[in-house]
Parts: structure tokens; sequence; C-alpha cells
């Protein structure tokens, strides 16, 4: 009866690691097979912007390579947490990606301190895409002339010296806070909803200044509507040689105001998917048509490992933890 029971028992032991190993087998043969269906990309950018442009191009790239379509979905609004909520509630398997800024990734957390959001504790980074800087913007017809002036003007007129946003913690606002930092002194604060209305406003002189990236601020630029008066990085960008940067021009030498973009995926992504992701879309990001566009909207590509994405996160959520409460700002 012993005998009986301990083969029985072996029978079950030899079952269960069979199951056991077929399972690592069938987990190991779709990693190798990834992507098996399709991807999708959850963005919390609207239809048209630069981040939807690009991601665009990369994801058509991605499916060529992997011969499965590579679909992105807009999630527009709630502060990018239509799209986080929707992302984070997604198998770690790959097949959902999401795509985030430095400032979703790094000031968000600061902003909304109620509710609790550790981005990367919700998602692992997967791959870069890029990196555009901000420049200090103004009407044609204004009397400032560089950052100095404009500092020089904040300093004299506290509270009167108004600057337009696309909303509160956004790379545009936070930049302000960060020259009001500098100058020692407040502004007035516009927000704004659509990028079209900012502009709109700077080119007529309702407000005195905004920052903003080249894509959203090319438009009346051309037009001759608008003057770039520095850039909000620490060099000059080759599609704008004669912009200096804000330290050339009369301000501190560590105000950088720029935004990264990168994929993330929900937490706990195998290190071979996430692996394969991030490979194939450092191949999308060299390829000559893919690099001839984002120089149109001075977005530049970036190679960063993972591990680079998560420095460079820290970095930013470590400056707007210090502008945003200096500035007392929250939107809980």
């Amino acid at each position: 009866m012993y005998q009986a029971a301990a083969r029985s028992a072996w029978k079950y032991c030899l079952a269960s690691f069979g199951a056991v190993g077929m399972a690592f087998s069938s987990t190991a043969l779709a990693q190798a097979d990834y992507p098996t269906r399709p991807v999708t990309i959850m963005t919390p950018f609207s239809v048209g912007s630069g981040p939807d442009t690009v991601v665009r191009l990369v994801a058509e790239k991605l499916g060529k390579e992997w011969g499965q379509r590579v679909i992105v979905e807009n999630r527009p609004g709630g502060s990018g947490f239509i799209a986080i909520e929707q992302a984070r509630r997604a198998a770690n398997d790959g097949y959902t990606l999401l795509q985030l800024d430095s400032e979703h990734i790094g000031a968000l957390p600061h902003l909304y301190k109620k509710r609790g959001y550790q981005p990367f504790e919700l998602f692992d980074p997967v791959a870069p895409l890029f990196q555009t800087p901000f420049m200090v913007t103004v009407s044609s017809n204004s009397p400032l002339k560089s950052f100095k002036d404009l500092v020089e003007a904040v300093k004299k007129e506290p509270n009167k010296i108004a600057y337009g946003s696309w909303g509160i913690g956004s790379p545009g606002h936070l930049g302000a806070i960060g020259v009001e930092m500098f100058a020692q002194t407040p502004m007035q604060h516009v927000p704004y909803k659509e990028m079209a209305q900012l502009f709109a406003a700077v080119s007529n002189q309702e407000v005195d200044w905004s920052f903003g990236s080249i894509p959203s601020s090319q438009g009346p630029y051309q037009a001759g509507k608008l003057r770039y008066l520095a850039i909000g990085a620490n060099k000059r960008i080759p599609q704008l040689p004669d912009v200096p940067t804000i330290a050339e021009s009369g301000g501190p030498a560590d105000l950088d105001v720029s935004s990264f973009v990168a994929l993330l995926a929900p937490k706990g992504i195998s290190k071979e998917i996430a692996g394969k992701i991030h490979a194939a879309t450092l191949r999308a990001l060299a390829q000559p048509d893919i690099r001839e566009r984002f120089n149109t909207f001075a977005f530049e590509p970036l190679d960063w490992s993972t591990d680079r994405i998560l420095k460079e996160a820290q970095t930013k959520s470590e400056v707007y933890a210090r502008q945003i409460d200096k500035a007392g700002v929250t939107l809980d």
C-alpha cells in the first residue's frame, strides 16, 4: 500500500514538473516570438500634436519590423491620467505601451500629492523617443529684445508681467516658475486650453511672453507674429542658430526648460520583451527619414538606456519638486 502511494506521489510530481516545464517553455516561446498580435501604444497627447506625430512615425516603423500592427490610441485629458489609468490596467505582456513625457513622469506626483501617483511603481521604462527644448517667445512688437530685458522688466514691476502657458504644471508653467525664482519676483500666470489660443495671445500682447516648443509656435513665428528671445537649453540648436541660450542672454546657466518623451509598459514586463522593444525603437529612431522629420520639429532622437531614462526622470522630478513647492502649486 505504501509503495502504491509512493508511486502515485511520484507520478504526480512528474506531472507537476512537466506542467511547469511546459509553462516555462510556453513563456519563453512567447517572448521569443513577440509580438504575435497587434501592439497598442496609449498616449495622452492629442491627434496632430508633435508627440503624437512622432509616436505614429515610430509605430509605423515598428509595425514593419515586427510584421504586426502597432496601433496608437489617443486618450488626452485629465492631465494625462486618462491614458495613465487605462494603460496601468493592461497586462504586462508588452502588448500595451504608454507614451509619457517628463512632466507626466516627474511633475504630476508633486502636483497631485493626494493621489499617491508614483509612475515607476506602475510602469517600467522600455524605450526613449526624443527630447525637445522650449523657446522664450514674445510678440514681434514686444519691447523685450533679450532674456535679460525680460528679467529686468519682471523685477521692475512685480506681479505685472504676465506669461501664458498651456496649463498648470506644463513645462511652460514650470519653466516660468524657474524664471521667477531667478528674478526673485512673481509674475502673473495665464493658462490656456489650446496652443493656438496661447500663441495668439502672445502675438497680440495679451500676455507678455510664454515658453513654447518650435512645433507649437512655428506657425505664428513663420508669419512674423512672434520672436524667440532665447532657448531653454544648454546649447543652441541648428534649426535656429542665431537664437541664444538663456545663459547667453543674461539668464541662469542651470535653467533647463526642456522635455523628454519615452515609452513605458505596465510594471513587471519581462526583460526579454522590454529589450526587444528598446532595440527596435532605437533602430526606428536611427532611420534617416525619421531623423529628417524630427529635425523639422527640433526634436532630438534619444538613444538612452532604460537606466538612463530613470536617472533623467529623477533629475526632472527633483527640479519640479523645488519649483512646485516654491510656487505653492497644487492640483489636488
